[in-house]
């Protein structure tokens, strides 16, 4: 059905007034406070305010973007306390989003066409002065960061971009670098010698481990912890392309779901609920420990001198040698884990991390949360958009959509929920067309007969495989589109 105004207003204002989490609520730790006063210059009720506005501005980004369709061109957030921003291709929405108090603007592409100009510059081998490139939906633009803005705008002629006025540039002095480090401290090291910094608690089926920077170690590496007692071995790792990798501990170490915040305290985990452009974030790592900032772009392509790594979140906020794959995190919920940047603590910088939802789905992990306890998924698959259901014989497949496919027009989450019966292990994998072949992109693979994913894919074609790896029985499908 085509969605008007009026039903897209009366959406987005649901979201707005109701989808407020529960922490939204709760009043954030007196150190994440006190940080973002220090490091963003601003009052503590302001700090307050914004990450109130800010947990209910990223519970409803998903569905935001849903309810505008193609029309859809990026949110974020400005100002002190964080007002949410939504942007569209059409003056007809702009009415019914400032009524459902967001402030509303209009601009000539949306984000999938942005999308679009990025995915073509991605295939594009760049330069040593390319240093990257995200899309930016405040400037309606995709943003090159170079240090020369000649050979930049010669490279975005040659990779054949049809939009080539869509793509801007900023300077950029210092090309990123990884934030490993060697000289020793505190933290992890691996048996290679180097130092990294712990990301969050995270679980494959009954293992416990940790997340943190593919550059730090490659499968089999082992680790020892800050106290050099050991403490786990690499078990998956992607980089480059990606930067993210999973250490699976021994028994000596156990895992609470918070994160050390150092002079802010130690911090609860809640969940990995995404923040948007402008929200606030912060970093905890082992060489320069606590520091704040805002997101400024999501799915910026890095051009590391070790090779180039898709989809990272590029921030403000200051990070040096050793803080690699330390945690970001916005309130309590998970973002990431560092990966590189430039800059430094003492002049400020610029620092990317890779986001934390990519290693949960490719690695069927879960994320760890305060208290100990792992968020269950939901029984039966209740609340998701659309459900399927089905019946396996072990080692049988079956297709969802209904033995078909579905096409997201837009960039976006793909979210999915398989419930299947007890004393089985079930699997689901979630598959986009490359234009020859089915391909995985994300994948819930634990040994248990219920699994959860998430994915932030672009526009394309996309199914739902579910795999009976052992046992029979009938399950459930439930999925939430972009």
């Amino acid at each position: 059905m085509r969605r008007t105004p009026a039903l897209i207003a009366i959406a987005i204002g649901a979201l707005l007034v109701t989808a407020t989490p529960a922490v939204a609520n709760a009043k954030p730790p007196s150190g994440v406070v006190d940080s973002l006063q220090r490091d963003l210059g601003i009052t503590a009720e302001q700090a307050i305010n914004r990450l109130a506005n800010e947990a209910r501005g990223n519970a409803a980004a998903p569905a935001l973007s849903k309810k505008l369709g193609d029309r859809y061109a990026g949110i974020w957030y400005e100002g002190a306390e964080s007002a949410l921003v939504v942007a569209s291709t059409s003056g007809a929405d702009t009415t019914e989003i400032t009524r459902a108090g967001a402030r509303a603007r209009v601009v000539p592409r949306s984000y999938a066409q942005l999308t679009s100009v990025k995915t073509s510059l991605d295939r594009a081998a760049p330069p040593d002065s390319i240093h990257s490139w995200a899309v930016s939906p405040q400037s309606n633009s995709v943003v090159v960061l170079t240090s020369d803005e000649q050979a930049a705008r010669a490279w975005v002629a040659s990779s054949g971009v049809a939009d080539a006025g869509a793509v801007t540039f900023e300077a950029s002095a210092e090309r990123p670098r990884l934030f490993y480090d060697i000289r020793g401290g505190d933290a992890y090291y691996t048996s290679e010698g180097y130092r990294c910094s712990i990301g969050f608690a995270a679980r494959r089926g009954t293992q416990l481990g940790f997340t943190t920077a593919g550059h730090c170690g490659s499968n089999g590496i082992t680790t020892t912890g800050y106290n050099r007692v050991a403490q786990g071995t690499f078990q998956i790792s992607s980089f480059p392309g990606n930067d993210y990798a999973w250490v699976a501990t021994n028994t000596n170490w156990t895992a609470p779901g918070v994160v050390n915040g150092y002079s802010a305290g130690i911090l609860p985990v809640r969940g990995a609920a995404v923040t948007q452009p402008q929200g606030s974030i912060c970093r905890s790592g082992s060489t320069t420990q606590w520091h704040c900032g805002t997101v400024q772009a999501l799915n910026s392509t890095v051009n590391y001198p070790e090779g180039t790594v898709t989809g990272l979140t590029r921030t403000n906020v200051c990070a040096e040698g050793g803080d690699s794959g330390g945690s970001f995190i916005s309130g309590d919920q998970a973002q990431g884990m560092t990966s590189g940047g430039s800059g430094n603590c003492s002049v400020g910088g610029t620092t990317y991390f890779q986001p934390i939802a990519e290693l949960l789905s490719v690695g069927g992990l879960t994320l760890v949360t305060a208290g100990g306890t792992d968020p269950p998924p939901p029984t039966g698959c209740q609340g998701y958009e659309e459900t399927y259901s089905g019946s396996l014989t072990s080692n049988q497949n079956a297709y969802q959509p209904n033995n078909s496919y579905y096409q997201a027009t837009v960039s976006g989450t793909h979210a999915a929920c398989l419930d299947g019966p007890n004393g089985v292990d079930f699997d689901v994998y979630l598959q986009r067309w490359n234009g020859s072949s089915w391909t995985v992109v994300a994948s819930g693979t634990s040994p248990n007969p219920d699994e959860t994913l998430s994915y932030n894919g672009t526009a394309g074609y996309y199914r739902y495989r579910v795999h009976a790896y052992s046992g029979s029985g009938a399950y459930t499908l439930g999925l939430n589109r972009p």
